[in-house]
């Protein structure tokens, strides 16, 4: 299990757009990393919109905002089209990513238990963790993330 002040593992995975995105190319860099189950679905398009409408605030603190979910690259480019969403989506369909950052989760659904993404938050800055949301609830978040910043 991660914990802050671990170095943050590195991935390399496709974007919204189809471009690769290699984490460590972007080690001097402050990134939110935020894992989310499903793209467009209620939750996680609240949480992508409260992200999208605070872009300035993060730009302003020198900030990337990734979202990553085990969706497809297409999946994510519909997705971000469709609610006009200002920063870049990973798609992480084969849930690699999840799995090096420990967000993998059994969850209830319907009664019925199924592994699952975790709603989960990463502040990396220089290459290690620097705070870990766990439990994320989708209203507010972006204001909270920004609050610990």
């Amino acid at each position: 299990m991660l914990k802050e002040g671990d170095k943050a593992p590195e991935f390399k995975v496709l974007t919204d757009t189809g471009e690769e995105f290699d984490l460590a190319k972007h080690q001097h860099e402050r990134i939110v990393l935020y894992f989310y189950p499903r793209a467009d679905t209620p939750g996680c398009t609240i949480e992508a919109c409260e992200f999208r409408d605070t872009a300035k605030k993060f730009e302003k603190k020198g900030v990337t905002v990734l979202g990553v979910s085990p969706d497809t690259t297409k999946a994510q480019s519909k997705f971000k089209e469709k609610f006009e969403l200002n920063f870049t989506l990973l798609a992480d369909d084969d849930k690699t990513i999840a799995n090096l950052y420990g967000v993998m989760k059994e969850k209830n659904m319907y009664g019925k238990m199924v592994m699952g993404v975790a709603r989960t938050t990463f502040l990396i800055d220089n290459g290690k963790i620097t705070k870990i949301f766990t439990g994320v609830k989708p209203e507010g978040h972006a204001e909270e993330i920004l609050g610990a910043l």
